[in-house]
Parts: C-alpha cells; sequence; structure tokens
C-alpha cells in the first residue's frame, strides 16, 4: 500500500512537473513571437537617416543625448512608426562624407537630413568645393531613391575666415535647398550657438540642453513630412 502511495504521488509530481515545463516552453515561445514581432515592426518601419558630423553623432555626451535620439524618442512619444539612424561621424567634411555615402544608403532611407560643411568652413575649405560636395551627395540620394525626402541642415561659422568668406558660407546652404528643392533648417545651431552655457567647453559642440534645443530646430521642419509619410 505504501509503495503505491509512493508511486502515485510521484506520477502526481512527474504530471505536475511536466504541466509547469509545458506552461514554461509556451511562455518562452510567447515571448519570442513577441520579440520576433517587434523587430518585424522595427524593420517594417519608416527610416530617417542623419547623415553629419559630430554635431549629430552628439560628441561629448551620451548616445541617447544626442539630437537624433531625441527626435526618436519625440516619434515614439507620438506613435509614429519611424527608425532614426545616427549616421554622424566626428570630424566628418562633406568631401570625407561623399565617399562614405555609398555604404550608408545599402539601407532604405525615407527622409535624409544632411547635416554637413561645418568642418569645411571651420579649416577654410574652399567654398566651391563644400558647394559641389554638397550637391554630390543630394544627387547621389536622389539617384539611390528619388522618393527619399531630403532635409538639408543650414549652418553658420563664426567671422574667423573673413566677412566674405563667413557670408558665402551661409548662403551656400539656402541656394542649395532652393536649386534642389529640398527642405532646409535654416540653421541648425539657433538659440545655441554662441551661448557659452549651451555648449560644451569647445564652445562648439551642445551641451544636454543645447541638444533639446537643436532637436527643436530639427523637430519645426521634420514635423510635416513625418504626418505626410
Amino acid at each position: 500500500m505504501r509503495s503505491f502511495l509512493l508511486l502515485f504521488s510521484m506520477s502526481l509530481l512527474f504530471v505536475f512537473a511536466s504541466c509547469k515545463d509545458s506552461e514554461k516552453e509556451q511562455k518562452k515561445s510567447k515571448d519570442k513571437e513577441t520579440v520576433l514581432q517587434k523587430n518585424e515592426q522595427k524593420d517594417n518601419s519608416k527610416v530617417i537617416l542623419f547623415f553629419g558630423n559630430s554635431l549629430t553623432a552628439g560628441y561629448g555626451l551620451e548616445t541617447d543625448e544626442s539630437f537624433p535620439a531625441l527626435i526618436q524618442q519625440k516619434l515614439d512619444s507620438l506613435n509614429l512608426d519611424y527608425k532614426v539612424v545616427n549616421a554622424g561621424l566626428s570630424g566628418e567634411t562633406t568631401a570625407s562624407g561623399k565617399n562614405r555615402l555609398e555604404w550608408i544608403l545599402n539601407q532604405n532611407v525615407d527622409i535624409f537630413v544632411l547635416e554637413l560643411g561645418a568642418n569645411d568652413g571651420l579649416r577654410g575649405i574652399p567654398l566651391n568645393e563644400t558647394r559641389k560636395n554638397l550637391q554630390e551627395i543630394i544627387d547621389t540620394v536622389r539617384e539611390k531613391n528619388p522618393e527619399t525626402k531630403i532635409v538639408l541642415a543650414g549652418m553658420q561659422i563664426p567671422p574667423n575666415m573673413g566677412q566674405d568668406y563667413t557670408s558665402q558660407f551661409k548662403n551656400i546652404f539656402p541656394e542649395l535647398a532652393e536649386e534642389n528643392d529640398v527642405f532646409l533648417i535654416p540653421f541648425l545651431l539657433e538659440d545655441v550657438a554662441g551661448i557659452p552655457e549651451l555648449n560644451q567647453q569647445d564652445g562648439i559642440h551642445p551641451t544636454i540642453k543645447g541638444q533639446k534645443i537643436v532637436s527643436e530646430n530639427v523637430w519645426k521642419v521634420l514635423k510635416p513630412l513625418v504626418k505626410k509619410e
């Protein structure tokens, strides 16, 4: 009798354990499905690609403090199905950006935000070269996908290179935007440039607070574009 009760008890424990294991496996399976669904949704999301230099990369800050990351947060808060790709690279000029563009465009891009030129200006690179490189980047993006919306970020530099150079440099961006019928952020660093408390010690790269203002400058132009997508 005792043997029978012991055997019966062990059988119950085995069944109970099997049920538990089955429940665990089902839960694991559901968890995997959820992850796959989320990844699939992410893969199907429209892409906004920020192509720029250290300003885009968020130099001196954590990745999630850069203005592209703040734009992603804004999109998520509004339940807009977009994935932001930060393709910012510190030290990038229009020439070096042009050289790595083909690789960057291997992915589908719905909105391409072009933020390059500041390093050209600070280095005194001939203006016609900067203009030519930016034009070639715009042309390459359009050749890759004519449907991609292009946003050009306007930039200004201190008058170190002389007033003529500074003024002509500033004009490159609105002129290119008009000639190519692309969207323009008038000045990326509006209300940030030249304000010590909004910039890091180098006086060039925005602080966390500065990046938030930059993100608002960008969002003013992006907002109607993502609503129409």
